[in-house]
């Protein structure tokens, strides 16, 4: 999800936290209130921040978590998730996209052409 959109959907984001903390997940970090925010990435040269929508630890390993959901810069997404999965993969850590009712086809349709389909947490 966006920076703008994250101001819209608090409480998917917060309704994602309580499914993550009811699957053992520990030391959430998340950039809403009440939480610590996780760190932001930022490209080199431009104006551009990428900030995880979740990050969490279970057994040790820490997770990347984005949230799924319809938006009018596809692209936008397509870049941030691809740059999270290869952080995830250089570091040795996990990289999932989880969605929610009314959204799959646009993510899984994301994460087809990013090849990670094995990569989607339906909620």
């Amino acid at each position: 999800m966006t920076n703008a959109e994250r101001e819209k959907n608090t409480e998917l984001l917060k309704e994602t936290i309580a499914y993550l903390e009811s699957r053992g997940y520990e030391e959430i970090k998340s950039p809403i209130e009440g939480y610590e925010a996780p760190k932001s990435y930022r490209k080199a040269g431009e104006n551009i921040s990428i900030t995880p929508d979740i990050v969490a630890v279970r057994n040790g390993i820490k997770h990347y978590f984005e949230i799924g959901l319809k938006s009018n810069e596809p692209s936008l997404l397509k870049s941030k998730w691809q740059f999270l999965k290869t952080l995830s993969q250089m570091k040795n850590r996990r990289f999932k996209v989880i969605t929610h009712r009314g959204h799959y086809r646009f993510t899984d349709e994301l994460l087809q052409d990013l090849n990670l389909e094995n990569n989607l947490i339906r909620i």
